[in-house]
């Protein structure tokens, strides 16, 4: 028979919601807070959330105003506020988390300066938790919907690791483990200034081959980067890498997508924020990521554009004719590769 947990939800937007509503129909005990207790009180009347307006929301599925109450003898605590967010509202749950809670976080970034990952920043604000995180090819719009879905639950012990997999896994989400919850936290923040990428390429009027070569050039900067700090290889080439960049960089529901578009179409960044209306994680993690690349002397030519497109430093069109016309090298740049294949020819 399946273990039913009580869960607190931290955070009402797309994805916190989608998922209330999965663990809802899964039979766990949901409870669901917000910052802003007017975004409580709509969804407890109209049972909608905003922005998946197709989506009815379980009445089973409680509110709560305190945070405390979301908080108090809970399972499992799912952190599902924007990464901005996610300091703050940890300092306002630690005084009501036990120690050795198991905590899972959803959202995607970096944090400036001290340049954590976001279970980092829990640990860090709530000590001898156990924290992992739930990342994938995941669009709230489609996990509503029930259409199957894949994810990775990620941490450095294998039995939090599955416990958070038994209780996530149904005929819809397939989840998967892996130990290297940093590296899984690096594509989740790193893909999305990819996906702006591509975004800015579509907005230029360019097509697929452009895409494609924004998605694999990038998949490249972030295993650079990546390796340089000792995460997993396989992680990269997995859901939570290449599978997340792929979903984020082509799908009409990304926000990170929809806004580079609008920036390649001209129009002003702030403003293109405003009109994807959620948001933009891909912008936050930039001077993170230009910082980590700086500390391990990686080169992320795409990002480092990218960010000079945020700031106004260069147009679009100037960003692309710098990638461009950089120097001439090789895809596989390590040259013991050449050697061996030499080695092998001669052989032959």
């Amino acid at each position: 028979m399946r273990h039913m947990a009580s869960i607190g939800i931290l955070g009402s937007g797309t994805w916190g919601m989608a998922l209330a509503r999965m663990l809802t129909n899964c039979g766990h005990d949901v409870t669901v807070w917000s910052f802003d207790p007017r975004e409580i009180d709509g969804l407890e009347t109209t049972r909608r959330q905003k922005n998946l307006p197709d989506m009815i929301i379980p009445e089973e599925t409680r509110f709560t105003r305190e945070i405390e109450e979301v908080c108090r003898e809970k399972e499992l605590l799912l952190f599902a506020v924007p990464s901005f967010a996610v300091r703050s509202t940890a300092r306002l749950a630690a005084p009501f988390v036990f120690p050795g809670q198991l905590i899972v976080d959803v959202a995607k970034g970096l944090e400036p300066d001290t340049l954590y990952t976001m279970t980092q920043v829990i640990r860090d604000e709530i000590p001898g938790v156990r924290a992992v995180a739930l990342s994938g090819p995941t669009h709230a719009e489609e996990v509503a919907r029930d259409l199957p879905t894949t994810i990775v639950s990620a941490c450095r012990d294998e039995a939090t690791a599955q416990k958070v997999q038994d209780i996530f896994m149904n005929s819809c989400l397939r989840v998967y483990t892996n130990p290297d919850v940093e590296g899984v936290e690096l594509c989740g923040a790193v893909k999305n200034i990819i996906a702006l990428a591509a975004g800015i390429s579509a907005g230029l009027g360019y097509g697929d081959n452009t895409k494609a070569a924004i998605i694999t050039r990038g998949m490249a900067e972030i295993t650079r980067l990546g390796e340089a700090m000792g995460c997993l290889p396989q992680t990269f080439s997995g859901l939570a890498g290449i599978g997340d960049l792929i979903v984020t960089a082509t799908s009409r529901h990304s926000r990170n997508n929809r806004c580079g578009e609008l920036i390649g179409q001209g129009v002003p960044v702030r403003e293109a924020v405003s009109r994807v209306g959620m948001v933009v994680e891909g912008i936050n993690a930039l001077p993170a990521t230009l910082q980590l690349a700086a500390r391990y002397h990686i080169s992320m030519p795409i990002t480092e554009e990218v960010n000079a497109v945020v700031k106004g430093e260069k147009s679009p069109e100037e960003a692309v004719t710098d990638l461009m016309g950089r120097a001439k090298k090789s895809e596989i740049s390590a040259p013991v590769v050449y050697e061996r294949m030499l080695f092998q020819n001669g052989k032959e």
